[in-house]
């Protein structure tokens, strides 16, 4: 399966296919951005991830095109476009469906809530000028799975026009596309009760055109959907359900190797906790085969699991085996009562270290996400646990986020319930913006939490720790240079969550959110390149000093001696020598309950 980034065109029964003209329909699919503080898209000459909507919306609609499901006559020509390193341009989409004589839809895909202002912003003008379109993703699923009646921004898309999309497309695609050509789209089609097998689809990629776009061509693919647990601030769980849907083994490697024709060997596993994924074990050794095949050695991967990966018996061991090289973790805080509160049961801070050190052990670099603003949280215990966490858990890349009550929440629901008021501007809705009122901080105070924990964090001195650690269990600097780098750099000097971030910012003076004043060329532009210059200029400084630091660290005769109270091996006795362990009496009391609970299972085995 080669495919290219114009789907070719392919068959259903002929009672199935519109009347129509010969000739082609196009079929435009994009992935939104939004806007920074500024007012500026979020763009960049390499993007950091790839969108996995994106990709399982192209490969649904190369395979329609090879059906040629609009009949015989009729080609469907596919083109993706991730805003995040391709300008979109509408004058050139309008031109495009126009010339078309079987029509066209514009598909804004995989829009999530501080997407959607952008979402509109893109379709405007297409719908002025008589375009189709259509908006899916997590806000408008999340709003129509939780939140009575329609909210007042989806229903600003339906005036405009704009159908919506709620649910996935797999086995649905083809009944929007014939609507599509027929010229009768649905207002809403919603298909969030009816949540589809994905085993046997066709599989999500996206060609090497479009992966270019991000940092190493990074494809993506997801092996599973859906989530066990109950998380208040999820989204997933109200839109993907919590019952494990899974692609097969023989999906999984279909999906591999057409990317390896294309080119690409780094992949984004973009399951939300691999782990809980059934067949995780089956699709590990079928990644272990394809690695050992010469040729293969390069292949790479990144993975999203939970807090208690390790205990499932060689998950790891197969993960590090099948070159998983590093692992997004939901750590999300040392605070009992916080977890609690977010209904984060499956976190247990007594695991934390044995699981990071498990990780270390098969070779994962670990990225930690980490919330700020749960209700117990002030800005002095936050920043009291950042500096437990850098002495005692051997985590490589912490991540902050502010607590977010994102449409399709639980959180959400209850705050809209209660009357609570939340921004009511969704491009804030990024994770990276304070939008309710907090307990026991204000707003200004909540922001000031947010800087210094990412200041306190990457100090120079802690980024030397961290590759100290990572020498010490066999996890060269050198895999840390660049997040270790960049993390900082993109809060600060970017105003943007790192996840969001690329490299070098692309700007364009007219790509302004509307009601915005368009920036007097004179000023714009010296302001942008000076940015820009300076920008990454402080970058290279710092990957710079990290790479000498790291090659001093490789030096070192006694490398293999290091030891900080984070490697330490688990002992009985930490629940009485680690602040993890005893700095709250949440914590104090999350340790009984652990040690009643093995007590109690130690005594059933025996």
């Amino acid at each position: 399966m080669k495919l290219t980034n114009r789907g070719v065109a392919i068959n259903i029964s002929p009672a199935e296919r519109p009347r129509s003209a010969a000739g082609t329909f196009e079929l435009i699919l994009i992935k939104p951005l939004h806007y920074d503080d500024d007012g500026y898209v979020i763009q960049w000459l390499r993007s950091l991830l790839p969108s996995n909507a994106l990709a399982v919306l192209f490969g649904l609609a190369t395979d329609a095109s090879r059906r040629r499901m609009l009949g015989d006559d009729i080609d469907i020509h596919v083109t993706a476009i991730d805003e995040t390193s391709t300008r979109v341009t509408p004058s050139w989409i309008i031109d495009l469906i126009r010339s078309a004589s079987a029509g066209g839809l514009v598909g804004l895909v995989g829009v999530q809530s501080n997407q959607f202002p952008r979402a509109l912003d893109i379709a405007r003008p297409l719908r002025a000028a008589g375009i189709p379109v259509a908006i899916g993703g997590f806000h408008v699923s999340g709003c129509l799975a939780m939140l009575p009646g329609m909210q007042s921004d989806l229903q600003n898309a339906l005036d405009m026009g704009i159908s919506l999309y709620a649910g996935e497309s797999e086995g649905r695609l083809d009944e929007i596309l014939v609507d599509a050509a027929r010229g009768k789209l649905k207002p809403v089609y919603n298909y969030l009760k009816d949540l589809p097998a994905i085993d046997n689809r066709p599989p999500p990629f996206l060609p090497a055109g479009t992966t270019a776009g991000t940092l190493g061509a990074l494809g993506s693919f997801d092996a599973g959907r859906g989530c066990p647990f109950q998380c208040s601030f999820c989204t997933i769980i109200n839109v993907q359900g919590r019952k494990s849907r899974r692609r097969s083994p023989d999906d999984i490697e279909r999906i591999i190797r057409a990317s390896l024709s294309e080119g690409i060997d780094r992949f984004f596993i973009a399951d939300d906790d691999f782990a809980r994924n059934k067949d995780w074990e089956i699709i590990l050794d079928r990644l272990i085969e394809i690695r050992e095949e010469p040729g293969n050695r390069e292949i790479t991967y990144v993975m999203q699991v939970d807090t208690q990966c390790h205990k499932f018996p060689n998950f790891l061991e197969k993960a590090g085996r099948a070159h998983i090289i590093s692992a997004f973790i939901g750590l999300e805080n040392i605070n009992p009562d916080n977890l609690m509160s977010a209904k984060k049961r499956q976190n247990r801070i007594t695991d934390y270290r044995e699981m990071l050190l498990a990780c270390k052990r098969n070779g994962l670099l670990t990225w930690g996400g980490y919330i700020l603003g749960f209700p117990n949280d002030t800005k002095e215990s936050v920043l009291a646990d950042i500096e437990i966490i850098k002495r005692e858990l051997p985590i490589d890349i912490l991540e902050f986020f502010f607590l977010t009550p994102l449409p399709g929440s639980e959180d959400h629901q209850k705050l809209a319930a209660a009357g609570v008021p939340m921004d009511p501007d969704l491009n804030q809705y990024d994770l990276n913006h304070a939008l309710t009122a907090h307990p026991r901080m204000s707003k200004a105070e909540w922001e000031e939490t947010y800087r210094l924990a990412w200041e306190s964090y990457f100090t120079p001195e802690h980024c030397e720790t961290i590759m100290r650690r990572g020498a010490k269990t066999g996890i060269h600097p050198n895999r840390m240079y660049e997040p270790l780098a960049y993390f900082p750099y993109c809060v600060k000097h970017e105003g943007v969550h790192p996840l969001e971030g690329g490299l070098v910012r692309r700007k364009r003076r007219r790509d302004r959110r509307p009601g915005l004043p368009l920036e007097n060329p004179l000023s714009f532009y010296p302001k942008y390149w000076w940015h820009l210059l300076s920008g990454n200029a402080i970058l290279l400084s710092s990957y710079l000093r990290l790479r000498r630091t790291g090659a001093r660290i490789m030096r070192h005769p006694r490398l293999f001696d290091y030891m900080d109270k984070a490697l330490t091996p688990v002992e009985a006795k930490d629940d009485e020598n680690l602040e993890l362990l005893t700095h709250t009496d949440a914590a104090r009391q999350a340790v009984k309950r652990q040690r009643k609970i093995e007590e109690i299972v130690s005594v059933a085995r025996a």
